[in-house]
Formats: structure tokens, sequence, C-alpha cells
């Protein structure tokens, strides 16, 4: 089994998540006792955070690399980036890194490719939403993404930061969300990508009238595929 590094704390709250998807995946599919190899680097989200509001990415990227580095150094296989806005900054985290990064984006694509839908809604913070580098990742595997009204994507970005990563999940909040989502629904989207690791502590599949794309899950299912040697890293765009 390979040894899989999460690098998390995006906030801690999906890093839980995405520990626990890891090692139940591992369990359904070897059984027994078995759980899954993993080494965590956990950052702290407040200075990242802070970097995000000051548009400081390279800064971000920096750390990040630092991070990936480090459990590259502890044994790590390969990298599990457990945050979608994060992403923004792959290239800058790969720099002299010398295992894989398994892309969030690629995996998602790879799983709404599979179930043949071509136009997604994509939720997310503010900036994986507003800002190129995830749909046109997206895009680049051939799928058409619309994203929500600015006004819903202050409701979605704000729900994300103010609740979803201090563990906060209210109905009103969840209510808000299917709303956003029959509204992507009724300009086309025949999907939908939970595009935020926190997303999926609040709605689910039965919130969708089309067929969801919960990242942290597929993310998780795809590493452990790759640390059992069952599945290769998803292509590229």
């Amino acid at each position: 089994m390979k040894v899989i590094g999460l690098l998390g704390g995006m906030s801690w709250e999906s890093s839980a998540e995405y520990y626990r998807l890891v090692n139940e995946r591992v369990r359904e599919l070897r059984g027994g006792y078995h759980s899954a190899r993993t080494v965590l680097y956990s950052v702290d989200f407040a200075e990242i955070e802070a970097m995000q509001a000051d548009g400081r990415w390279d800064d971000a990227g920096r750390e990040l690399n630092r991070a990936a580095l480090a459990l590259e150094a502890a044994g790590a296989d390969f990298v599990v980036l457990c945050t979608n806005t994060m992403h923004k900054v792959a290239d800058q985290l790969t720099d002299g890194l010398g295992v894989p990064l398994l892309h969030l984006a690629d995996t998602t694509a790879a799983a709404i490719k599979a179930r043949e839908i071509t136009r997604v809604g994509l939720l997310g913070t503010g900036f994986t939403m507003a800002q190129p580098f995830y749909r046109e990742r997206l895009a680049a595997h051939g799928l058409d993404v619309l994203v929500p009204s600015e006004s819903d994507r202050e409701t979605v970005h704000r729900v994300i930061y103010d609740e979803l990563v201090h563990g906060v999940v209210t109905e009103d909040s969840r209510e808000r969300y299917r709303e956003v989502i029959a509204r992507l629904v009724e300009a086309g989207a025949e999907g939908v990508i939970y595009g935020c690791t926190e997303i999926e502590l609040l709605v689910g599949p039965e919130d969708s009238p089309v067929p969801t794309f919960p990242t942290t899950r597929l993310h998780a299912e795809a590493a452990v595929g790759y640390a059992l040697g069952k599945a290769s890293l998803p292509p590229t765009a």
C-alpha cells in the first residue's frame, strides 16, 4: 500500500472527513483490520485564510510547497491537497516535489465524464467559483461549467467561511444551498459539483434534483484506489 500524504488543515473540519473517508474506503476494499497508511500535515488555517483575503497567493503557494516537501520527506508516496480552493497554487506546491499530486479537479472531471455529463454547476468558495483556475481545469477536460449568480456566490461563500469551517451546520443554510442548486439546474446544469471540502458537511445527493459530485469523497476514494494499485492517477487536463 502506498503512503497517502494528506495536506490538510484548510479547514481541519474537512481534513477530518478526508481521514475518515480514506480509512473507511480501505476497510471496505481490504476488510479485516486494514486501515490506510497516511502521513498528515495540517497547516494553521488562520494563516492561509489571511493570505487568501490579502491576495497573497504566492506566499500561500510557498507555504504549501514547504508542507508538501515535508510530506515527501516523511515518506508520502503521493500528495492529496485536502482543499479545492488552494489548488489555485498547485503549480507552486509541486515545485521540486519528487512525488505526484493527485489533483482534485482531475479526479472530479473523471467522475463527471464517467456519468456522461458535460454541463455542471459549481459550488465552492468565492475564489473557486469566480476565479478561472478551477473552472478552466474542468473546461480543459471538455466540461461546460456554470457558476451561481453573484448574490448566490456570496451566500455560498459566507456559509462556508462563517459556518462550515467552524463546524456549524444549520437547516436554514441547507435550504439556501438547495435554492442555489435549483437555480443552477434551471440554468441547464446536468449535475452539481460540491466544490468545497466543507460543503459535504451541509448537503448531500438528496438536496439536488440532478447528480452531485462530492469532491471530498471522490478525492479520498481516488487516493485509496491509487494507494492500493487498483487505479492509476486520473488524466491531467
